[in-house]
This record gives C-alpha cells, structure tokens and sequence, in this order.
C-alpha cells in the first residue's frame, strides 16, 4: 500500500468570513490563494492550504461532499526556528493576546492565540513531531 506523507490541506470555520479573511492575511501574512464572498477563502501555507469555511453554506450540497464541523477548531502553523519572539511582538502590536507559550521537551516552542472566530490557533518552532519537515 502506498503510504500518505502529506497534509495537503486543513479546514477551519468561521461564522465571519471578512473577519477572518483580514485576520489570516494581514495579521498572519498568509498568501490569499483564492476567495468566494459569503463561502470560503484559501491561503497559502508552505507546501499545505489552509480552507477557511463558513459552516453553514459548506453544509450544503455543491461540488463536494456536505461537510462542516461546530465549535472552535485548531491549527497549527510552522515558523522557523527563533522567530517566536517577533511573532509575539507583531501579534501583541496588532492587539492579538497570546494565551499561552510552551516550551516543548525536544525544543521546539509554541504561542497560542485565537483568530476572531475563536479557534485556536498554534505558531510553533521545528522540532515537536519529529517529521521530516523539520516539524
């Protein structure tokens, strides 16, 4: 069987899509890949996508498979090595507060926040998982 050796891509919803299109562009810089008023947005990240949905129009039957999910979600998204300290001070600039900062056993670390919808969201250092992405 061949094996699967990549994430290609992760949802999140949120219940206000300009807020969040804002949120993950300006406040993340992350690279708008495409964007359907009312519907969806998607961003570059690395070699991955991150699909930002409006939950209750994606339920609905279109060109894929109804799908959706309730409550706050997570991700996480890699940043290099030593670069937690200008992430804090851009997000703390822009009024984002960090929840949390976690120094993980094999020394990766991570600061997490929440986007306007609510979900958690993880910048985290190579080192946690041990993938060969450095992650």
């Amino acid at each position: 069987m061949a094996s699967i050796d990549q994430l290609v891509e992760a949802s999140i919803y949120v219940d206000d899509l300009e807020k969040a299109i804002v949120f993950y562009r300006d406040v993340l810089c992350l690279e708008s890949i495409g964007v359907e008023p009312g519907r969806h947005a998607f961003f570059k990240v690395g070699q991955g996508v991150l699909l930002i949905f409006v939950p209750e129009v994606t339920r609905r039957e279109g060109d894929t498979p109804p799908h959706g999910a309730t409550g706050p979600g997570h991700i996480a998204l890699g940043i290099p090595e030593g670069s937690i300290p200008e992430w804090r001070q851009r997000l703390e600039t822009v009024g984002v507060a960090i929840e949390k900062q976690t120094d993980w056993p094999k020394g990766s670390c991570s600061i997490y926040f929440r986007d306007p919808a609510g979900n958690s969201v993880e910048l985290i250092t190579p080192g946690l998982w041990g993938l060969p992405s450095g992650y």
